[in-house]
């Protein structure tokens, strides 16, 4: 008794399923979806990561990289800049860079990060640094205000000169040191350091900064997947932690 009712259950439960399964391909696949992949495709080489109906009527959001955009339903106009909702005062626009950005921050292991991690983490932030940007140089002086503060500091490699650049093999030889901490501290203080080379995730870190929409160091990732551009003082950095109610 008990495993027909485990049957129909089952066979219920999966007929559900498939009743919707074809309903959202539909949703996702639309003639008009379809029509404006290929127009992007057209235009930039690559169709855009999602298109999906924005919340102005006859209106797509379009997302491709650190771009978010919106195109008419026909293709023939495409408006860049963000959109904002008015009556409740949000950013739609930045909301969806959000979500990408938690998407790709969660994607990120710590063990491919250089983590500083104060004696009890109240808060918890991503930067992209550059061995040689002054205010990156700034920030990391100060580590032990943010650690003071209950920060954790987790880096990411951004060499803003780009792959085999004098900064980003700096960036590597860090990477490859022994103690990575104590290397990058002396990296940061200006410190002349052999150079070492091993596998590393340098170059993958310049390019997802770059799909973050990364543009300069240091650049600060809150766990909302909100961007703080610029350094941040250590006590003003929590109060925005703080604000945003980003403990862990």
């Amino acid at each position: 008794m008990f495993y027909n009712l485990l049957t129909k259950k089952t066979l219920i439960l999966t007929l559900m399923i498939m009743m919707l399964v074809p309903l959202a391909q539909v949703q996702a696949e639309s003639k008009e979806i379809i029509e404006l992949k290929k127009i992007f495709k057209g235009l930039v080489g690559r169709a855009p990561e999602t298109i999906k109906a924005s919340q102005l009527p006859g209106i797509y959001e379009v997302v491709m990289g650190s771009q978010v955009m919106y195109v008419s339903k026909d293709g023939r106009y495409l408006l860049q800049g963000d959109l904002f909702d008015i009556k409740t005062n949000i950013n739609l626009t930045e909301n969806t860079r959000s979500e990408k950005r938690i998407g790709l921050l969660n994607s990120i292991k710590e063990s491919d990060m250089i983590v500083f991690k104060p004696r009890k983490a109240n808060h918890r932030v991503t930067v992209f640094t550059d061995i040689d940007c002054g205010y990156c140089r700034k920030l990391h002086r100060e580590m032990d205000s943010y650690l003071k503060e209950g920060i954790e500091v987790r880096y990411l490699a951004f060499p803003r000169s780009g792959p085999n650049s004098k900064s980003y093999y700096k960036a590597v030889t860090v990477w490859c040191s022994d103690d990575r901490q104590k290397a990058m501290t002396e990296a940061k203080s200006g410190k002349e350091q052999a150079r070492k080379d091993c596998v590393n995730p340098v170059k993958d870190q310049f390019e997802l900064g770059q799909a973050f929409g990364v543009t300069g160091t240091p650049s600060i990732v809150l766990d909302n997947g909100e961007l703080v551009p610029g350094y941040v003082p250590a006590e003003r950095l929590k109060k925005i932690l703080e604000e945003r109610s980003l403990s862990l």
